[in-house]
């Protein structure tokens, strides 16, 4: 069964200078192309046998048509219906964090106005702030699909504060690769080597760093063999750019 189209594709960038209409629609494109999408809905009926595929397709035509309030059970539920195993071809993806990821979507199709821009962006704060763990960690691995711009920035930020590695490294998607600025983000480098997570797990990490972030691994490294303890094996990742 095919599922529907639940976004069109990010319109090409003018070859002219934007007038106001233009810039606002950029402020509020997405960081990843419909394509993307269409490969994520694809790796999500895969693994969904045809009785969810129903569900999830009325599921998404209620949200379309409801609005948010039809995201109050579901979204929740989400993980207690479709299941919470890995997504093929995603990695550290969950279904639940795909399902999550296309009811979002669908409040761009809702049939009374579709809810993009600061409104979406205000739903899904909403989601993350009253959700678990897992709701949270769909919010965030939904973020670069939404068309917000960079108005989500501080739930990336919310979580790098938190000490739940499935947040932080949630939060460290393409999404922070295209938004956070460039103090933020080195911070937020830094709390993965604090806690452990590895390098590899941060998008856009080899585009991104710089002296500067070179400058604090360095600084770090000294103060954890000054203390006895063991550097990261991946700290190089970072440490051995140029100064």
């Amino acid at each position: 069964m095919t599922a529907p189209t639940l976004a069109p594709p990010a319109p090409s960038a003018p070859a002219t200078a934007p007038d106001h209409a233009d810039r606002a629609d950029h402020a509020d494109r997405a960081v990843h192309d419909a394509l993307t999408l269409r490969t994520l809905e694809e790796s999500l009926r895969s693994v969904l046998d045809q009785e969810h595929r129903v569900r999830l397709t009325a599921a998404v035509a209620a949200v379309a048509a409801d609005g948010p309030a039809a995201l109050d059970r579901r979204f929740p539920a989400a993980g207690r219906e479709y299941g919470r195993g890995p997504l093929p071809g995603w990695a550290d993806w969950a279904v639940e964090d795909a399902v999550r990821t296309v009811l979002l979507l669908a409040l761009t199709r809702h049939g009374s106005g579709s809810v993009t821009g600061e409104a979406l962006a205000r739903e899904a704060a909403d989601r993350y702030a009253h959700g678990d763990a897992a709701e949270r960690r769909g919010v965030l691995r939904a973020l670069p699909f939404l068309p917000i711009g960079d108005r989500a920035t501080h739930l990336t930020d919310d979580a790098v504060r938190t000490n739940d590695n499935r947040l932080i490294a949630a939060a460290l998607g393409p999404y922070a690769r295209a938004h956070l600025d460039q103090y933020r983000w080195r911070q937020a480098v830094l709390k993965c080597l604090f806690t452990g997570i590895p390098l590899a797990k941060v998008a856009g990490l080899h585009e991104r760093r710089d002296a500067e972030l070179a400058r604090m691994a360095h600084g770090f490294a000294a103060e954890r063999r000054a203390a006895d303890r063991t550097v990261p094996a991946d700290l190089w990742a970072v440490a051995a750019l140029d100064n």
